[in-house]
């Protein structure tokens, strides 16, 4: 077995390899929380992510956290706390460009960095948050024409 391979399939001990999810695999709750609290110090201090942000950072932390948990294969806090993700929708009142999401990546792959997530492990969570970011755009650069 390759080290990503293993890497990915390390199990917990009370739960077989077959059944582990990202969530799992990275750690669970104590990695999810210290990386959203890694990412948020990056967002207070981005220029263009800041003003789309409340000056207290308490609730979107907690909010996040439990998406992730749930978005990475964990418990389903976020369902439980708010109802449905849809996080399209829940964000569309903020204007997102295809800059704020790159540097909504910039952020948490800094705190990927700054928690020691590496190999195929950041690889498919990263990937995954891309994909997510992409989705989120709603608004054109200056000077872009059509839907985003």
């Amino acid at each position: 077995m390759s080290e990503s391979n293993a890497e990915m399939n390390r199990a917990r001990p009370n739960r077989p390899a077959a059944t582990q999810t990202i969530y799992d695999i990275a750690g669970g709750e104590a990695t999810i929380h210290a990386l959203v609290d890694h990412f948020y110090t990056r967002v207070a201090e981005d220029p263009l992510l800041k003003p789309l942000f409340p000056d207290d950072f308490t609730e979107i932390r907690q909010k996040q956290k439990a998406f992730l948990t749930q978005f990475f294969g964990g418990p389903a806090l976020y369902a439980k706390q708010y109802g449905a993700p849809m996080m399209r929708y829940r964000h569309l009142r903020f204007p997102i460009t295809r800059a704020h999401a790159q540097a909504w990546l910039h952020c948490m792959s800094g705190a990927m960095d700054d928690i020691g997530l590496q190999g195929e492990l950041r690889r498919v969570m990263f990937e995954r948050l891309a994909m997510t970011a992409a989705h989120m755009v709603n608004t054109p650069e200056d000077g872009e024409k059509g839907d985003v």
